[in-house]
This record gives structure tokens, sequence and C-alpha cells, in this order.
């Protein structure tokens, strides 16, 4: 019997009533919540004077925080109860007003904006957008319309158009009009997380193997080629392969002792293996530099055309090969169509290889490994080439970055560029090609922008991890497509 809905006779529903001290008490807990994160990290601000350092106060920044998270809240309460009418006015209310005041079409001298700095306003208005515009799609939506809508596999179907604009895209990048050398380094540098995303993506996504120290194979590569290119004097495209094959014995030799292990264990034995291998090169002077690294790493080349003003010996300048003035912008455009052809090389591979019956394997791995074994499969030499392979991508990202940076050192290989590389797989989605490209996007190249920030760029990158969990826990593309798909006859669809 239903007692607190009732339905009338051309089925729509009434909703119950809503439990205002319930909701006002709900907001109340998560304003406290916010006044104890707060009042630490914004009440105070340490401010450089003459003669020595000040301790400002900045409690009404601590105030029109905890303010905004009381809103906030009553806003998610309304929407999870299916109102969705007083957040879209409240929510368009509030964005209209402050970017009216952050555009100059209303001066109010600032009255009327939470915050004195820019960024912070321009963050509330984006934020007040986000739950106008979610509002507006549920109260479209209707009440009874509750099934979920299935983005990945909206954008798994689309992908066969989106893929060539996407290229397109990239290899237009240079040649944009907004298109400057700012630019040019953030693509590098989100092409490479790609790039690696896509190789921890064989690990993770595809055959479920928690890998919390990838950035050891990232580490591999850039030293086999550094040390190769400094002793051995070998270009680039000579100690490319030799890095990621070296790479991909150190995921061998990761892969032997963690074949009895999954789950925690398993990651625990791998964040164990990538602070070896950082300790190795930190502390193994003579052959590693140590602390003070490597560096005069050859850079790459172009079929022996060097892209710097004065070409070594035996060897032509770029620009005087082909008539141009001198630029640096031409070895960073070559850089990242190097990094572009590496990462389209992982991404054609992956979806080539999960094809295969090797890749079907990871994904039976993935699912059940006692079933795998009960079908024949070797979990032994599954684990294996899924970590050999993976890691090999991982060394030629490796390499790139060496020749790239001209210097390396153990600091570029912390833990923290592990966990950054497994937030974009997991966020992204585990075995979406596409999810990667999302979230290296927003994860990588979002804070890039807020470099400028510096107090701002890491709140940047928080948002980005802590909105698309809530938005999204499965990650931003959840879906997999099947590897296999039965002919219409044999499933029953055919005559």
């Amino acid at each position: 019997m239903v007692d607190t809905v009732k339905y009338k006779k051309d089925s729509s529903v009434i909703r119950p009533p809503l439990d205002i001290p319930s909701m006002l008490k709900e907001a109340a807990l998560a304003s406290f919540v916010m006044f104890l994160l707060s009042i630490g990290m914004i009440g105070f601000r340490i401010t450089d004077i003459t003669g020595g350092l000040e301790l400002v106060s900045r409690f009404g920044y601590v105030f029109t925080t905890i303010v905004l998270t009381f809103i906030g809240r009553i806003a998610l309460v309304l929407m999870r109860e299916n109102r969705p009418r007083p957040v879209i006015a409240i929510t368009a209310v509030i964005a209209i007003v402050l970017a009216a005041q952050l555009l100059g079409l209303v001066d109010t001298g600032g009255a009327l904006l939470p915050y004195d700095d820019p960024v912070m306003n321009w963050l509330v208005t984006l934020l007040a957008v986000g739950f106008f515009l979610r509002a507006v799609i549920k109260q479209t939506r209707g009440e009874r319309d509750t099934k979920p809508i299935d983005l990945g596999a909206k954008v798994s179907k689309a992908s066969k158009y989106m893929t060539p604009l996407m290229l397109l895209g990239a290899v237009g990048l240079p040649f944009m009009p907004f298109s400057d050398r700012h630019i040019l380094d953030i693509a590098v540098l989100v092409t490479t997380y790609i790039m690696l995303g896509w190789g921890l993506n064989i690990v993770v996504g595809l055959a479920g193997l928690l890998d919390l120290g990838y950035v050891a194979f990232y580490a591999v590569g850039a030293y086999s080629y550094a040390l190769l290119a400094q002793n051995f004097d070998l270009g680039f495209w000579v100690c490319l392969p030799f890095a990621g094959i070296m790479a991909a014995f150190a995921g061998i030799m990761l892969g032997f002792p963690v074949l009895r292990l999954r789950g925690d264990y398993l990651a625990i034995v791998t964040l164990g293996f990538g602070e070896i291998v950082r300790i190795v090169l930190l502390n193994w002077y003579t052959f590693t530099g140590g602390p003070d690294g490597l560096s005069d790493i050859p850079r790459p080349t172009l079929f022996g055309l060097s892209f710097t003003k004065k070409a070594p010996e035996g060897m032509v300048p770029f620009h005087e090969f082909f008539g141009l003035h001198y630029s640096s912008i031409y070895r960073v455009i070559f850089l990242y169509y190097l990094i572009v052809a590496l990462a389209m090389l992982t991404n054609i591979f992956t979806l080539r290889i999960r094809k295969l019956p090797i890749g079907r394997a990871w994904e039976a791995l993935r699912e059940d490994e006692i079933a795998c074994r009960s079908l024949g499969i070797n979990p032994t030499n599954t684990k294996l080439t899924a970590f050999s392979i993976g890691a090999m991508f991982a060394g030629f990202a490796g390499s790139f970055f060496a020749t790239r940076q001209g210097f390396i050192s153990p600091e570029s290989f912390t833990f923290i560029e592990s966990a950054v590389i497994l937030a974009i797989v997991v966020l992204g989605g585990m075995g979406s090609q596409i999810g990667v490209v999302i979230a290296a996007v927003l994860l990588v190249g979002l804070p890039e922008f807020f470099r400028d920030l510096q107090q701002y760029r890491m709140l940047a990158f928080g948002s980005a991890m802590v909105f698309i969990m809530l938005w999204k826990p499965s990650g931003i593309l959840a879906h997999r497509e099947p590897t296999l798909r039965l002919h219409p006859k044999i499933s029953g669809g055919g005559n």
C-alpha cells in the first residue's frame, strides 16, 4: 500500500510533500563541513610586507563560501526530489547577475560579486550555469522519464564520425589562428598523457590489473633513450624501439612477482616497483647521474634535418633546406606531430589487438580469472603480455619526453605521475579510448591554463576530478562495446 505517492487517472504522479526541516538540516551540515575546510584554507593568508610577513584574515570569504555551499546543497536536494523549477529560477538569476557584472554590462562596483578575484567569480558563474542546465534537462525529460542516458553508448556509435574530425583538428591545430607556442606546448603535454593513458588502458582497462607503478616504465624508456643517445651516439629513431623494448622487459620483470596477486595487493606491489625504480635512478649516480639527472640529450631530426639555427657537422638545418627564416616554433610543431603520430600508433594497435585472441583473453581475465582457467586460458602469459605491451608504449612516451625536454631527472617520475595517468584511465572510463582523450584534456589540459594562477591550478584539477566522479562514477564514457558480435542468423535475428 502506497501512502506517500498517489496516482491520478491520467497516470501522472503526485509528489510527496517536501521535508523542509530535513532539507535545511542537510544543507546546514554541508555548510558546517565547508566551514571546517575553508577556515584554514581561505580564512587566513600570509602576505609580504616591508620587513617581514603579515597574517591577514579573510572571514568574509569564508562566510561567502558557506552561503554558496548552503544554496548549492538545497539545489541538490531539490533536484533529488524532482523539483527542478526552483533550481532553474534561482540559478538563472545568479548566473545572469554574475555574468552581467563580469562582462561589464552592469556596473555595481563589484557589490554583488562573491569574491574579489575574477577567476573565482567565473567559477561560481559556471557552476550556476551547470546547475541551471542540469535542472532544465531534468524538467524537459519529465518525472516519468527516469531512464538514464547512456552517454558512452551514444559516443561509441558516433565515434566513426568523431574520430576523423578529431584527427583532422589535431593535424590542423598548429595552423589555427589562435595557435601559438603556449597552445602547442600544452597540446604536446596533453597528447603525451593521452598516449600514456592508452598504454595503461591495456593493463587496467582491458586486463583489469590495477597498476600504480606505471611511471616506472615511463622512466625506463626515458633513461634508455638518453643513455643510448649519449653513450653510443645513436639517433632518436634508432633508440625509440630500444626504449620500448627495455620498458617491455621491465614490464615482464614486474609481471613475474605479481602473477598470483590481484586487487589491492597487486596495487601495493606495483606501487613499490615504481618507487624502487625511482630510488635506483636517484642513487646510481655513476650510471644515471643521480639527482643531477642527464642533460644535453640529443634532439630528434627529420630525415637528417636539424631544427637548430646552426646544424652539427654533416647535417643541414631545417629552415635552410626549405628556404625559410629560422624560428624555434618549427621544432615545437615537429615534436607535436611526432607525439600525435606515436599516440595514434598506440590507439590503432590497441583497437586492433583487442579483437585478437590475446585481447579477448585480457577482457576475460578482467571479468573472471577462475573462469579463464576453466576455458584453457593461461593467466600467466595473459598477465605478462598485458604488462609488457602496456609498458612498451610507456617506454615510447618516455623516449619522447627525454628528447623533448633535453633533460631528465628522477623528480620527473614520481608517484603523482602514476596517479594522474591512472586517474585519466579511470575517470575516462576503463576500456574507453575516447574517454581517455576527454579525461586527459580535463585533468591535464585544463589545469595548464591555470598555470599563471598557481593558487587555483590544483583547485581546477581537484574540482574536475570531483565533478566527474559525482556526475559519472564509472567514468565519463563507461561503455564497453562487445569485442565480437554474433552474426544475425546465428543470434536469431535473421530468417
